[in-house]
């Protein structure tokens, strides 16, 4: 009975593990794509399908977009220098 109990507290373990897991690799993976995330202007709170290359409010919520400043318009990136 308590070796029973050693490979069902066990496996919880292992199954609890790989859904930590998992779940953390997905949500990465998804997170930061779509025009609520890379356009000239942006929702401050992402909402789903909101975002513009001109300044306005968000569709979905109706906040004001704020300038986005992650977006990049000629190709290239100012991550690790200020212009």
């Amino acid at each position: 009975m308590k070796f029973l109990k050693f490979i069902l507290f066990a496996s919880l373990l292992a199954c609890m593990s790989l859904t930590i897991s998992s779940c953390g690799s997905s949500a990465a993976a998804t997170e930061e794509q779509g025009k609520e995330y890379t356009s000239a202007y942006i929702c401050p709170m992402h909402c789903e399908g909101s975002g513009s290359e001109e300044a306005g409010t968000c569709p979905v919520c109706g906040m004001d977009y704020v300038k986005n400043e992650d977006h990049t318009t000629d190709g290239h990136s100012h991550d690790g220098h200020d212009h």
